[in-house]
């Protein structure tokens, strides 16, 4: 039985270490294509009132972002309250955004385009999700500085626990 145990413990003792560091480090900046970089509900529960959040990354080698455009999923809804978004950047500095609303559609216009290397914290509280089925998924495209061309960036699909 101690030989067991021994043998146990040298395995996973051999597999930790063997884990290489990539997996931890964090994604390099050097892409030229801004992204959706994660999405977060509080509570992270089957609630039916949530806050959704999204980050978005705009990388260093990127144009300049002067609108978002956010497609809400048919089966939510939320308090069509302006005020209930909210754009700050990393340092949790509020961005100067105009919010408008078209049926499920949220364009986020930025009157200063926002400059690369910038990550934006997008947040929509009050939102009324279903609490069965799959999960919302949003769709989340740009426009940069100098083009009217609206280019998809990505998804943020929110898992119902």
């Amino acid at each position: 039985m101690k030989k067991l145990l021994l043998y146990l413990a040298t395995f996973s003792l051999a597999t930790v270490v063997s884990i290489p560091t990539q997996y931890v480090s964090a994604k390099q900046n050097d892409d030229s294509i801004t992204h959706i970089d994660g999405n977060v509900q509080f509570p992270p529960t089957r609630w039916r009132l949530v806050r959704h959040t999204f980050r978005v990354h705009i990388p260093k080698n990127s144009k300049p972002v002067s609108q978002l455009s956010i497609s809400v999923p048919p089966t939510v809804s939320w308090s069509n309250n302006l005020k209930d978004i909210n754009v700050a950047d990393d340092n949790n500095q509020k961005i100067n955004t105009q919010i408008s609303v078209s049926g499920k559609t949220i364009l986020l216009t930025f009157p200063e385009p926002v400059a690369p290397n910038t990550k934006l914290e997008i947040d929509i509280k009050n939102v009324k999700q279903p609490t069965l089925g799959n999960g919302p998924v949003y769709s989340f495209s740009e426009k940069v500085v100098g083009s009217d061309v609206e280019i998809p960036i990505g998804v943020a699909w929110f898992r119902m626990y």
